[in-house]
């Protein structure tokens, strides 16, 4: 079962990281005979396949590397200052699981895959816009109503700073574009809303089972260690992305999200737009934590008003049903208005989107 669960997460990164996917799969024929890896995967045999068990080994391996505690290993990995070398990669990981697996077990055992990926900031910026127009047109408002974006599964609340990045749209800036984090989005068409509109986000605050302090070492090697070691523009794109938390720290408290949306969604504030977000974190959430935060959102959207609105803006995979492979899509839903919309489809890692707004189902 672990086996078959290392080879689905090394099938998700095929085309995306070599380096990762011979990884996962060699790792994958070690467990099925009993090698070290599953010396270094104890304690996980019974794992949900939400909790994605190979990318956790794979994130342990690279934290190892980050460390500089694997010297021969990082002349594999990029983010390390070396190429990768698949045909030997495995060889060179024999020696260090052997060494350290002790290590490895524990950093395994105690973290959840946390990719708190920003580059997510790209639709993310694309649909606030969205949901402060609509929700101003519906009452007639020149401008748009300010923003209360409340994160759940936040990590290190990397993406709790939409307003704080310059995005790069053909030949065109928007947002901040004097801010040291540039995003070249990437986009196959563009909402239909004006993005030169300022986008005033006046409270921002996330939650997280295990959330992340991005302002210290710990924190940043924990992040960086998830990033697919061969994908170095996802690399430098983190890295920009915890320098600007440094400047502009939003603290993510520690709860479950059910708890805490009951909390934040309490009472509505007039005259402010807030916006439920969250990002590649559904498959992490228990069943009964997904049935509870239904019925607090529910709740809340039964007391929205017109100059209370509330909005949720998830960008999530969905199976298609043409194929067995996933899709990343940004969907929108407004109240007390009723509307929802699939605002588009992408990368899971944000990049590149294409916009094609039509109706959610």
């Amino acid at each position: 079962m672990l086996a078959e669960m290392f080879l689905d997460a090394a099938r998700g990164c095929r085309d995306h990281s070599p380096l990762t996917h011979t990884l996962l799969v060699s790792a994958a024929a070690d467990l099925a005979r009993g090698g070290i890896t599953a010396r270094v995967m104890a304690g996980a045999e019974c794992d949900r396949k939400g909790t994605v068990p190979g990318l956790r080994f794979a994130g342990a391996l690279h934290r190892v590397v980050l460390e500089g505690r694997a010297p021969r290993l990082a002349g594999h990995y990029p983010t390390a200052g070396g190429e990768p070398r698949l045909d030997t990669l495995w060889d060179d990981v024999l020696p260090v699981l052997h060494e350290q697996v002790d290590e490895l077990r524990a950093l395994v055992n105690a973290t959840v895959v946390q990719t708190n990926e920003p580059g997510r900031n790209a639709p993310l910026f694309g649909g606030l816009q969205t949901a402060a127009h609509l929700v101003a047109d519906a009452v007639g408002r020149r401008t748009t109503f300010p923003v209360r974006l409340l994160e759940v599964g936040a990590s290190g609340g990397l993406n709790l700073r939409p307003h704080r990045i310059a995005y790069r749209v053909g030949d065109e800036v928007f947002g901040d574009v004097g801010s040291p984090f540039a995003l070249d989005v990437r986009w196959t068409g563009r909402p239909a809303v004006d993005l030169s509109h300022n986008l005033r986000l006046v409270r921002r605050s996330g939650c997280d089972v295990n959330p992340v302090d991005v302002c210290t070492e710990d924190g940043r090697l924990h992040l960086s260690s998830f990033v697919w070691a061969d994908q170095r523009w996802r690399w430098e794109r983190l890295q920009a992305a915890l320098d600007l938390a440094q400047l502009d720290p939003v603290p993510v408290q520690r709860a479950t999200g059910p708890e805490w949306l009951a909390e934040q969604l309490a009472r509505p504030e007039r005259d402010v737009l807030t916006v439920v977000w969250h990002s590649v974190v559904w498959q992490y959430a228990s069943p009964a934590d997904r049935a509870m935060g239904r019925a607090i959102l529910a709740d809340a959207a039964g007391r929205a008003t017109p100059m209370a609105p509330l909005a949720l803006l998830v960008f999530e995979p969905r199976r298609t049903h043409e194929t067995t492979r996933y899709d990343f899509q940004l969907l929108l839903k407004l109240w007390p208005s009723g509307i929802s919309l699939r605002l588009g489809s992408g990368a899971g890692h944000g990049i590149p989107f294409a916009w094609h707004t039509e109706p959610w189902a």
